[in-house]
């Protein structure tokens, strides 16, 4: 089969199914669902694909594979998970709309090209790490390339994915009255504080990769009762995975500081397996560029006036396997990712081109993987490489 040919069959395959790709991208984001309790999104993508819901031990995952050949294996991811409050603040709609549509059209080819395919739905982007548990389950063993698009402001190669680890942090003390008996007391809250202004006086001292952020959720009943609980949520992300190592050590002298100066105990508990850095394989996004290119969306480089930074599973995928995962504008460059605003466009008509763009710009990759000589062996050769 001649590749042109194929990419073209493709993208007629994506055009077929645009009324049911759009669809399924309102749907998704007129329900949105928060991690690992995606059971609407991921009913309605498994159904379109002829599949149910439920692998690698995780209720929201699914997987369906296409092609019988020995052929490259390409794995298209999607994600379906929402946010609190804001819904699909960060575009997960378009996201698993893509994939499914990428997937759709790939697998009408995937006999007669001799490629393999395998579609995996993955929860929990947004700190659960289904990605990370789906690989460790061995949902990637066999896969030659994965690939995903991620919705922002610009149409880019790739985002500055940076690593991430999250913590549940909790501080006990003594409770007493406040008025009548506070030398008896142990305050968890000034615990806290002081671990918290601990790492404010850090981050004079992090490198301009870094990133730290704290919340505090549980902070006392009342004024009069000096509180003996209290909880934080703590984000520590740095450039990499091994960069992370040492910061996080930083950060916890500092939240146990904090515990030690108010005569308090800490436990820091991880919410999520730490996600890693990503590696875009650079074979494989000089394929989706020129693709890309085609549909009319030539892709930026990231720069200083167009950088996304953020952190997320498939960081972790792409230590496994060769990936890409690129950003493909839905909105003005000035709308940031994580709002009600950008929630918004994921619906807009900027949105829907994202998904069929989307679509075909990754079936078109695929077909580059199953159908030129040598491509898949100068993807693994890259990976072998490292970044």
């Amino acid at each position: 089969m001649e590749l042109e040919d194929a990419k073209a069959r493709v993208r007629d395959e994506v055009d077929r199914r645009a009324d049911l790709l759009l669809e399924v991208s309102h749907r998704i984001h007129g329900h949105p669902e928060l991690l690992f309790a995606e059971t609407f999104a991921a009913d309605v993508l498994a159904s379109a694909l002829g599949t149910e819901a439920g692998a690698y031990g995780l209720d929201t995952a699914f997987e369906v594979k296409h092609g019988s050949g020995d052929g490259p294996n390409v794995a298209v991811l999607c994600e379906y998970d929402a946010l609190p409050r804001i819904g699909h603040g960060c575009g997960h709609n378009v996201i698993a709309a893509a994939g499914l549509g990428a997937a759709l059209a790939a697998s009408a080819l995937a006999e007669v090209a001799g490629g393999r395919l395998v579609v995996l739905g993955t929860p929990a982007e947004e700190g659960g790490g289904g990605k990370v548990l789906m690989g460790e389950r061995g949902a990637f063993e066999g896969v030659d390339a994965a690939m995903m698009v991620h919705p922002c402001g610009a149409d880019l190669t790739e985002a500055d994915i940076i690593a991430i680890a999250t913590w549940r942090v909790e501080y006990f003390g003594q409770g007493a009255h406040a008025a009548a008996a506070p030398h008896l007391g142990r305050n968890a809250l000034d615990a806290m504080v002081l671990g918290y202004n601990a790492v404010a006086a850090l981050r004079q001292h992090i490198a301009a990769t870094d990133r730290i952020h704290g919340v505090f959720t549980e902070a006392g009943d009342k004024p009069n009762i000096v509180p003996d609980h209290t909880v934080a949520e703590w984000y520590v992300r740095s450039a990499t995975i091994d960069s992370l190592q040492p910061l996080k050590a930083r950060v916890l002298a500092c939240l146990e500081a904090g515990a030690a100066a108010a005569g308090c105990r800490l436990e820091v508990h991880p919410t999520c397996p730490e996600y890693m850095d990503l590696r875009t394989n650079p074979v494989m996004i000089d394929l989706y560029r020129a693709n890309s290119v085609a549909l009319g969306r030539p892709l930026a480089d990231p720069s200083a006036a167009n950088r996304v930074i953020a952190s997320t599973d498939m960081g972790n995928v792409s230590h496994l396997v060769p990936s890409i995962h690129p950003m493909m504008a839905v909105s003005p460059p000035d709308v940031p990712l994580h709002s009600a605003e950008f929630a918004r466009w994921a619906a807009s008509e900027e949105g829907d081109k994202a998904v069929l763009d989307g679509a075909k710009a990754m079936a078109m990759t695929v077909m580059d993987l199953w159908l030129t000589e040598g491509a898949v062996q100068k993807v693994r050769a890259a990976f072998r490489s490292g970044p």
